[in-house]
């Protein structure tokens, strides 16, 4: 009830803005502590780089996992310690590296990457320490991201980079898995990987970023993560691990276990028509304010069964609700909820079933608190973008 009164006050003054509720948040970290006392966790903040959320977020002890170097950038400005900061992207350039290499702990994507650190740590006159992103033969397909085993393997026999030194690897496979079985046979075929790993390197590795994967109910029909069911699953081969090396330091990314489910996208009724017996909403910001369910019309317009999702754009048909706060009215009618913008693609849903709305009153869609600001294309056609709001622990509203 706090947060519906919260989201009707401040509709009065924004036409559309996102919430994020900071008790969620918090709720999330606590039940990945409780479930994995012993594993370090990186927030990826691609998901969602809000600073209040951010703030949060660190505040907790958390490290970064960034996609770039304003990334990077960004975590330093909030006073995040450079080694809690692990820059982890394809394609980085030389200037990247020149600036992260101070910043940050470089995770490197390729093996010409490795000589791209070499050489501007060279230039600095030192060796730097730096992770390695692996594509693993338990991975078994090509990708973009990271270093085939076996090329890592025979770049270790032949290496010649004198200024870089190779203290830890990444791996990541999948996005948005809530099969605990599948979580916990990939953490045991990452342990094996850092033990064939450190034979191969003839001494211990100082940390082990296992990826993220964790994924949150968006569907009704979507199971839950069973964190402690995945708990039970990991004691022994995690507890096997840290007994044989018990200074290297497990990472796991959380995604957007932390804040998907924080957030949520407030829209307003700007206008109502009828057309050819179609009833309109028109509302503020949908495709330019967030993205997604305009991207679930668009796939359902070509693929009419069951879509494969495609992270981070596309998860599956019913990933979102959409809440009216007048439910309790007896009259209802069909509608179909499109955007303000100046494009027949901004449609966010088709002839669905709502209370009966009027100009002024908000539709809200929640699952918005990763992947939805940072993904939406809030340039098209220079419209006012949605605001950001953040409503702390203690009640407090902060905006920007």
């Amino acid at each position: 009830m706090e947060l519906k009164n919260k989201i009707c006050e401040i509709s009065k003054k924004y036409d559309s803005f996102y919430l994020y509720d900071e008790k969620i948040i918090k709720n999330s970290i606590s039940n990945l502590r409780k479930v994995f006392p012993e594993i370090e966790f990186l927030y990826s903040v691609k998901c969602n780089s809000n600073v209040n959320v951010l703030k949060s977020i660190f505040s907790e002890g958390f490290g970064a996992d960034a996609a770039s170097l304003a990334e990077v950038l960004m975590a330093r400005k909030l006073d995040l310690d450079k080694n809690k900061i692990y820059y982890s992207a394809p394609g980085k350039t030389s200037k990247d590296i020149e600036v992260a290499i101070n910043e940050s702990n470089l995770i490197a994507d390729s093996i010409e990457e490795i000589r791209r650190i070499n050489m501007v740590s060279k230039s600095l006159n030192k060796v730097t320490e730096i992770g390695v992103r692996l594509n693993p033969d338990f991975s078994g397909k090509a990708s973009k991201f990271g270093v085939d085993e076996d090329i890592f393997y025979d770049f270790l026999h032949n290496n010649s980079c004198q200024n870089i030194k190779i203290v830890g690897i990444h791996v990541h496979l999948k996005s948005q898995e809530l099969n605990v079985e599948t979580l916990a046979n990939y953490y045991k075929n990452m342990f094996l990987l850092v033990e064939k790993v450190q034979n191969t390197l003839s001494y211990k590795l100082k940390y082990v970023n296992m990826g993220s994967g964790m994924g949150i109910q968006y569907s009704k029909s979507d199971v839950p993560l069973d964190l402690d069911r995945l708990k039970n699953l990991v004691k022994d081969n995690l507890s096997e691990f840290k007994k044989h090396n018990p200074d290297i330091t497990i990472f796991i990314e959380t995604g957007r276990y932390v804040t998907a489910k924080s957030g949520f996208y407030i829209m307003k009724v700007l206008d109502k028509k009828v057309s050819y017996g179609t009833t309109y909403l028109i509302l503020k910001n949908t495709l330019n304010g967030f993205i997604k369910p305009s991207v679930i019309k668009l796939v359902s317009k070509y693929e009419k069964e069951n879509p494969v999702s495609w992270e981070p754009l596309f998860t599956s048909k019913d990933a979102f609700e959409i809440l009216t706060f007048k439910e309790e009215t007896d009259k209802k009618e069909k509608v179909t909820l499109v955007g303000n913008l100046c494009t027949a693609t901004d449609v966010i849903a088709e002839d669905i079933v709502l209370p009966s709305m009027d100009c002024g009153d908000i539709i809200v869609i929640n699952n918005a608190g990763s992947y939805a600001a940072v993904l939406s294309p809030m340039q098209f056609s220079s419209q006012e973008k949605p605001v950001e709001v953040f409503l702390s622990v203690d009640g407090s509203i902060k905006i920007n």
